[in-house]
């Protein structure tokens, strides 16, 4: 996505598609040059009337709060406050986001979020997480959540489309033990499912468990009961028997080879991803005070 790393998704979204992009927004998100004009100055002038959120936040981060509000003027201001009042209240979560320290590095390394560089045939951003890769005795849910928010906001930097079309999550979670069970206690899936339900802004199109045992459903019943009935209805759980059905909407040309595509390994994915977040890592650390 960044010119280093070559030919990227920014690009062909930016370039190619614009026209298209707009015409998407103005039919599902109300969102036209008038009203995005509009409505990022009036959520501008509220942010500097209520004097307890930042002062800073650039237009694109107001614009993409919007997006996920479908320009719902208030919808987006709980929406804003939502997202600080949970940074103030988890700061362990998202603050320090260095990716030189050395517990960020190992958790790059094991691709742990993967964004495709390409977007599916919706524009959706594809997003593979590996979430039973990493070792719970060692690794802190925190430090894997400050990962997930740096490649989330390196992407939505590069991609910004994908504020319009959202993103497809496809978390795999091949071979869990019980200790990746434990971690997932009822308060911390509380505010994972608060994090992408009520505060992020980005939208979440749908939710695919892939790999998943037969006895996830009893994580997935306290997901399911946070989760609002809309999320709910996006949530689609596949088990390892069922392998060949949950990319059946994915272009084989944006997957990695281990998936079934033709768009390179998991190895390149994972260190493409880790040279692009290093390579930002000074705009990450400044996004820390907004």
């Amino acid at each position: 996505m960044a010119n280093s790393c070559g030919d990227s998704i920014v690009h062909h979204a930016l370039q190619e598609l614009i026209i298209e992009v707009k015409r998407y927004a103005a039919a599902h998100l109300n969102e036209t040059d008038e009203t995005r004009e509009n409505a990022v100055a009036n959520i501008r002038r509220w942010i500097e009337e209520s004097g307890n959120l930042p002062a800073q936040i650039d237009d694109y981060f107001i614009l993409r709060f919007l997006r996920v509000c479908k320009f719902n003027l208030e919808k987006t201001k709980v929406r804003m406050q939502n997202y600080y009042k949970q940074r103030s209240h988890l700061p362990e979560w998202y603050m320090n986001k260095d990716p030189f320290r050395p517990e960020l590095q190992e958790l790059l390394e094991m691709g742990l979020v993967l964004p495709l560089r390409e977007p599916d045939n919706q524009g959706r951003l594809v997003i593979i997480m590996h979430c039973t890769r990493h070792d719970p005795r060692r690794h802190e849910i925190s430090n894997i959540f400050k990962i997930a928010m740096a490649v989330f906001e390196v992407a939505m930097k590069y991609y910004s489309a994908a504020s319009v079309y959202g993103c497809a999550l496809f978390m795999n979670v091949a071979n869990p033990t019980i200790r990746h069970a434990g971690q997932m206690r009822p308060q911390i899936i509380k505010n994972i499912v608060h994090a992408w339900q009520s505060c992020y802004p980005i939208r979440v199109q749908s939710i695919n468990m892939i790999n998943a045992p037969e006895y996830v459903e009893i994580v997935l019943k306290i997901f399911r009961y946070f989760m609002t009935e809309k999320m709910q209805n996006r949530l689609h759980v596949y088990t390892q028997k069922m392998m060949q059905n949950y990319f059946k909407d994915i272009p084989a040309n944006i997957l990695p080879v281990e998936y079934g595509g033709t768009n390179g390994t998991l190895l390149e994915l994972t260190e493409y991803w880790k040279k692009l977040v290093e390579e930002n890592r000074d705009w990450i650390m400044e996004n820390e005070n907004d």
